[in-house]
């Protein structure tokens, strides 16, 4: 087969809808109405900004709007070209890729094949442990053991290289847009950290000057005048805030502080339509919210934790909390995906699970308790600043009142403090977890979420079944065969609950009447690029 102009992805989100720090509250639109410049909320990125290593939504908004990678993704989750010219393969295990000649970094550095190859070789190093080494496992040289090369990639000029699997992959190509496979620049690999905490770009934008990036308060993007894709920007560029809770930013959306808001707050789920006139969206989106229980605590592992996990999901009311709490723009989750995805079921073998049954979640703790004795409280972990306090107690307040033992919210004051120690694997209890589709497949949100020693994989799940049926679904040529191996996967993750699944979201956010062009993509975060203000 010829593949051309293929893949489909976006951005990482592993805790959506997260916005982050500082009272950065009413005090102006990033340089006021004429200037032209789109203020919008976001949030501190967890590490510095290095696209293998981001996979949280603060830094990977950013890293979408200075990168460009070999392709880009309109509203509706359609693949266009941006720095490749084509990408071909006769047979799904060796791919062509040739780039557009003539590319420039911000820096004034060529954009060539070695900014891709260099890259893509750093970033799936053992020792460097990055986030997102995880995606290039499938190329020919990756190795879990040791520090290897991808000898998968092979330079063949300046503007072409080719990718050679470990075994043909008929989705690979809708990886390609994800951040983790953006270029860099050769001056880069001088001084990673020094790049990471200002980095250079090849995106629609870029920082705006020395001390841009205002730790814990926002960062400013300025246009870059020689990006000549499809993303070109129709604004003066990008002033992303970092809130200290989501109410602050919905308040200077109201006082017309802020152009663009993509997270309306809870509290305002049922009044923001009517606030805000005919300037709000409420969209489906390819989003998946959950809570992790690592195996690792007391009470978690085993047979006991596999009871306890399917008890505490059946003592969740997750249709009255989505009603109650959500206002109905949250539907209770029926598999670990999202129904905006091709080949979603909601008729999964042991989807029954995820139904609220009080009686069965009673029963369960009790066969749990005869193999080790409940003790303590249950507590799920959250960011405070990402607006999750309300559905995190109803939650535990569920729990609480199945169940009969003590439960409760666990808050960290920032995305980022939570997702620290839940990477370095030092929290001790229960936390929140989500997953914002990097690319429309069925796998995404499967593989780096629950696959052995995937990157996103907070919980350090394994289990060989659900790995091979994974492997079976990737080389599939057949779409329809693909995704019925991934269903048979899911039903593993049914039975053992890594994750309990929750609901799936819809973005809901508004914008100020000055403002025009806004469109929420597939994914839930706004073309940014197409924005104009009056």
């Amino acid at each position: 087969m010829k593949i051309r102009r293929i893949g489909l992805g976006a951005t990482a989100l592993l805790a959506a809808g997260a916005l982050v720090l500082t009272g950065c509250a009413s005090g102006g639109s990033g340089g006021g109405a004429e200037s032209g410049v789109i203020t919008t909320n976001g949030s501190e990125p967890q590490n510095p900004l290095i696209p293998t290593n981001t996979n949280e939504t603060g830094g990977g908004k950013i890293l979408d709007a200075i990168f460009a990678g070999l392709v880009y993704y309109d509203g509706e989750g359609a693949p266009h070209n941006d720095v490749a010219e084509s990408i071909e393969t006769d047979d799904a295990q060796t791919y062509t890729v040739t780039i557009k000649d003539g590319l420039k970094f911000t820096n004034d550095e060529p954009v060539t094949s070695d900014s891709f190859i260099d890259a893509w070789n750093y970033g799936a190093l053992l020792s460097n442990a990055h986030n997102s080494s995880y995606f290039f496992e499938d190329i020919e040289g990756f190795s879990w053991d040791e520090d290897s090369e991808l000898t998968g990639l092979k330079k063949v000029s300046d503007t072409e290289f080719t990718i050679t699997l470990t075994q043909p992959l008929a989705d690979f190509p809708l990886r390609l847009g994800y951040s983790a496979f953006f270029p860099l620049p050769a001056s880069a690999f001088d001084d990673m950290d020094a790049f990471g905490a200002n980095p250079v770009g090849n995106g629609p934008y870029m920082l705006d000057g020395e001390g841009a990036w205002k730790h814990d308060e926002k960062i400013d993007l300025a246009v870059n005048p020689d990006y000549d894709g499809g993303r070109k920007a129709k604004n003066d560029g990008l002033s992303i805030v970092f809130y200290a809770s989501q109410d602050a930013a919905y308040a200077d959306l109201q006082g017309e502080n802020l152009d663009v808001l993509d997270a309306i707050p809870s509290a305002a789920l049922g009044t923001y339509q009517s606030d805000l006139g005919d300037r709000w969206v409420n969209q489906p989106a390819a989003i998946f919210q959950s809570f992790t229980i690592p195996e690792r605590l007391a009470h978690w592992g085993g047979e006991e934790g596999k009871l306890r996990r399917a008890a505490l999901s059946m003592a969740i009311n997750r249709a009255e909390i989505t009603e109650v709490i959500f206002q109905d723009t949250r539907t209770p989750a029926s598999d670990f995906t999202s129904p905006v995805i091709d080949g979603w079921s909601d008729s999964l073998k042991g989807a029954e699970v995820l139904a609220y049954n009080p009686e069965e979640a009673v029963k369960l703790w009790a066969e749990a308790d005869a193999i080790s004795p409940w003790e303590g409280e249950f507590q799920i972990a959250y960011n405070a600043d990402g607006g999750h306090a309300e559905w995190v107690d109803a939650v535990t307040d569920s729990v609480k009142n199945t169940l009969g033992i003590e439960a409760s919210g666990a808050p960290y004051p920032t995305f980022a403090e939570a997702r620290t120690l839940i990477t370095s694997r030092e929290i001790q209890t229960a936390f929140r977890t989500g997953w914002q589709a990097d690319y429309p497949g069925l796998f995404n949100f499967l593989g780096p979420l629950y696959a052995t020693n995937a990157g996103s994989n907070d919980g350090d799940y394994s289990n060989a079944e659900f790995d091979a049926l994974l492997k079976q679904g990737s080389t599939t040529t057949d779409i329809a065969e693909a995704n019925g191996l991934f269903q048979q996967a899911q039903e593993i993750l049914l039975q053992d609950l890594p994750a309990i699944p929750l609901w799936y979201s819809n973005v809901n956010g508004g914008w100020d009447k000055d403002v025009e062009g806004v469109t929420f993509g597939w994914n839930s975060v706004p073309l940014y690029y197409e924005i104009t203000k009056g």
